[in-house]
């Protein structure tokens, strides 16, 4: 029951939910029998990195975007787990179905995140704390795990408290009491501060919010830049005036693979760009959206990173045209006997799909095999249907079968490809909850 029911806008209206520990949290619905014991999600080739660890593998020392190398010598006994990010998804659309039940003002971050503004839902579900506690509730009664809820006057205020709440706790930071919770905390807790900002404030002797809401904007101009400046300076007295954006359109949908050993035959990196290739189209067909940009990325062995992109006539949602574009962009890149780390593949300049006159629909019939392939993978995993050119591969990129019962998979957009306004590397998938 509601704690408090009114009708006036509250002043603490903004809600940030998070998942907590999100991708270990799901495999461990999926696999009950890895509850309480550290499991690293990702990590699981010798050049990997770890996309998201348990609060019991946390407590060995592994944190998210850490090599995989350093994450199994930190903690050998953990489980290490593949990323099954059809699972994730499928979570993720429940747990936004939950916050839309409370208010039909979300706006996701990723996966696992969301900002709420509960403002008008306070008739029916009474004041912002009430309606964080439903939500944690709801969270662990339909999910099966927890979740961290910050309550404040706005969104920044809100995601620093829920970051604080973490794991499992609720924070609410009242309108009165703004600085009392901004003082205390390091000036690399705002937005926009990274290291090389935190380096210059701590040289002029600046290490908490507090000190940094002592120093006039003018002052801080002089050395981090009047814009960054007048950033930081709003942001240490709290200042924020974006509004919670229901839904944002997805601006590119990407896929990338870092392997266990470089490689440097074309043939074979050829392969590894039809499967992304695939991946990616896949991605366009089951989100509604075509692509107008398609970029290449490729990670040579020395960490030297190539981008390279090329505008379409007509856009598309075929893995063959997105290979045939990615192809001609690898083949052109300036050396030979390439050693490559990554080969990422991106669509970009999404719209919606059927947008496009009919006229300018592409000839043949391929798109009905992607699609009847598209059908394929849903019912039996994917892998199930390839291309004769990626047999062979099934040990690295066979059917990825779940291990238990999955939920339904709503048709929502995926929520990873919404804003970021976290430091984290999301082409990567990594869960830093």
């Amino acid at each position: 029951m509601p704690s408090r029911i009114t009708t006036a806008r509250p002043p603490e209206p903004i809600l940030h939910a998070d998942l907590d520990a999100f991708y270990a949290s799901v495999e461990a619905q999926k696999d009950p029998s890895l509850a309480g014991k550290p499991v690293v999600v990702g990590g699981t080739e010798n050049r990997g990195v770890v996309a998201s660890a348990s609060y019991e593998a946390r407590a060995l020392g592994v944190t998210s975007a850490m090599p995989a190398v350093r994450a199994r010598r930190l903690a050998p006994q953990a489980v290490f787990l593949p990323p099954d990010f059809e699972a994730y998804r499928a979570y993720s659309n429940r747990f936004r179905e939950i916050l839309l039940s409370f208010t039909p003002l979300v706006e996701p971050l990723a996966l696992d995140e969301a900002f709420l503004d509960v403002g008008g839902a306070t008739r029916l579900f009474g004041e912002p704390a009430g309606v964080a506690r439903g939500i944690r509730a709801a969270v662990r009664e339909e999910l099966g795990f927890s979740c961290s809820v910050g309550v404040a006057p706005n969104k920044f205020l809100a995601k620093l408290a829920s970051a604080r709440a973490k794991p499992d706790g609720l924070i609410v930071v009242p309108a009165d009491g703004i600085q009392a919770f901004l003082d205390p905390l390091p000036v690399g807790a705002l937005w926009g501060a990274g290291e090389k900002t935190v380096d210059v404030l701590h040289r002029l002797g600046i290490r908490t919010v507090a000190e940094l809401s002592a120093v006039p904007a003018s002052v801080l101009g002089r050395v981090l830049g009047e814009a960054q400046s007048r950033h930081l300076s709003a942001l240490s007295r709290g200042q924020d005036d974006r509004g919670v954006v229901p839904y944002e359109a997805p601006k590119s949908v990407s896929h990338e693979e870092t392997f266990d050993r470089d490689l440097d035959d074309d043939s074979e990196i050829l392969r590894e760009l039809l499967d992304l290739s695939r991946r990616v189209g896949a991605r366009l067909r089951e989100d509604g959206y075509e692509s107008r940009t398609v970029v290449l990325k490729v990670r040579m062995a020395n960490f030297t990173t190539l981008t390279r992109s090329r505008t379409l006539p007509a856009p598309t949602d075929l893995a063959s045209d997105l290979y045939h574009v990615v192809s001609e962009l690898y083949r052109a890149l300036p050396g030979a006997r390439r050693r490559v780390r990554l080969l990422g593949v991106q669509a970009a300049g999404l719209q919606q799909a059927g947008s496009r006159q009919l006229a300018m629909l592409a000839s043949g019939k391929w798109g009905d095999v992607e699609r009847a392939m598209d059908r394929v993978e849903r019912r039996f995993g994917r892998g199930a249907a390839l291309p004769a050119t990626l047999l062979g591969r099934s040990e690295r990129h066979g059917p990825s079968r779940p291990r238990g019962k999955l939920p339904k998979v709503t048709s929502q957009p995926a929520a990873e490809t919404a804003p970021n306004d976290r430091k984290r590397l999301e082409s990567q998938g990594q869960d830093p909850s």
